[in-house]
């Protein structure tokens, strides 16, 4: 009868067999450095509890308070890192600490770290570990000496123990602090998107209606010097600053459509997208089935996703027709955009569908891309449901 964990994330253990191998020596140099950790955790354990609890009603207490939780997040980290090495335990590090009080004032920042999950359940690991290191420093001393030919057994049954420790106590509590990783990840996606927009915008305005706009100002420039001595020249050289000014006008409609067109906040999604798919190269469908109208920010993401996923229609499919459905389902508002062309679209193939991805990631959408070699090419999104204000 072996004892090899089968903890789900952990690295495959061989089983426990009488040959002294590296897991053996591994386990056995763990178990000994557990006596001088635990100390050292209980000793924060008593002085957190002890100093900073006992002067939390002084200005002094809260700090050291929250000076000790960080500590223990740190042997936390040390405990986590010590456990993948020597006992192949995968632990999820968990969520940094809350930036969000960052400038708002002492206390609130001390009440940040008063709450810290993580790090009192760091104390609480770094106590409860004391009579544990104890025991475990002993036999495995003990059996080093005179037990040696099961010590893998005897060193595997007390990992086993030290394993579900580290994974009840020093990984993550539970799948808030996982989506607050994600989340923070996903803040991270939307600034950087804001920022490519506001980049492109930029550039945009600077290449076309800002440049024409100068030529423009000049061009108005000379014919008013030619006004008095060339009359002719003048009325010309006004005539073509009107065309400029005609094509400088439809230059920004063009950019104000691109960030967000008229006839999506007038009339909504159906008549929004018809718009863009009427702009499409092959024939599209469009059915729009929709109980009422989303809020702004879901009902744009929506647009411009299948904006840009028409425009993939046109320039890469080879498609002779296309479709987009809109629906809601539940509290999701589901896209589905499907193409009869050639197919084999990826992720990584340099058409957008990454981006798109990580733009619907951000606010907690879903992104699948069906397209096998030969066609047809099916992605369907999903955004949460959210009406619209009043």
């Amino acid at each position: 009868m072996t004892m090899t964990p089968s903890v789900p994330g952990s690295d495959p253990l061989p089983p426990a067999r009488f040959a002294l191998d590296r897991w053996t020596w591994r386990e056995v140099g763990y178990l000994l450095a557990n006596l001088p950790l635990a100390v050292a955790g209980f000793l924060l354990t008593v002085l957190v509890i002890s100093v900073g609890a006992g002067l939390s009603v002084t200005v002094v207490g809260l700090p050291l308070l929250v000076g000790g939780l960080r500590a223990a997040r740190w042997l936390g980290r040390l405990d986590r890192r010590r456990a993948r090495w020597m006992l192949g335990v995968r632990v999820d590090e968990p969520s940094p600490l809350a930036r969000a009080h960052q400038g708002q004032g002492v206390f609130n920042r001390l009440w940040s770290g008063l709450k810290d999950p993580v790090g009192w359940r760091s104390l609480l690991y770094g106590f409860v570990r004391l009579p544990w290191g104890v025991l475990t420093f002993t036999l495995t001393l003990v059996s080093l000496f005179v037990l040696w030919p099961v010590l893998p057994f005897i060193t595997r049954g007390l990992t086993t123990v030290d394993r579900v420790m580290v994974r009840a106590l020093l990984s993550p509590s539970d799948e808030l602090e996982r989506r607050i990783a994600e989340l923070e990840s996903d803040r991270g996606v939307v600034v950087d998107t804001a920022a490519a927009d506001l980049r492109r915008i930029e550039r945009d305005l600077h290449d076309g209606a800002q440049a024409r706009l100068v030529a423009l100002a000049m061009g108005l420039g000379l014919a008013k010097e030619k006004l008095a001595h060339d009359p002719e020249a003048a009325a010309r050289m006004v005539d073509e600053a009107h065309g400029e000014i005609k094509v400088a006008l439809q230059e920004l409609r063009d950019l104000a459509r691109g960030i967000h067109p008229a006839v999506l906040t007038d009339r909504g999604l159906d008549a929004a997208l018809s718009a863009i798919a009427s702009r499409c190269t092959v024939p599209v469908q469009v059915s729009v089935e929709l109980p009422g109208r989303p809020a702004e920010a879901i009902e744009g993401i929506a647009y411009f996703t299948v904006s840009e996923l028409l425009q993939n229609v046109s320039k890469h499919s080879g498609a002779q027709s296309a479709s987009v459905e809109v629906w809601r389902a539940s509290d999701r508002l589901l896209v589905q955009v499907v193409d009869d062309g050639t197919g084999g679209a990826r992720m990584d193939g340099g058409t957008g569908m990454a981006g798109l991805a990580e733009r619907l990631g951000a606010v907690d959408g879903v992104f699948v891309l069906d397209s096998p070699q030969g066609g047809p090419t099916t992605v369907t999104a999903a955004l949460p449901w959210r009406d619209r204000a009043a």
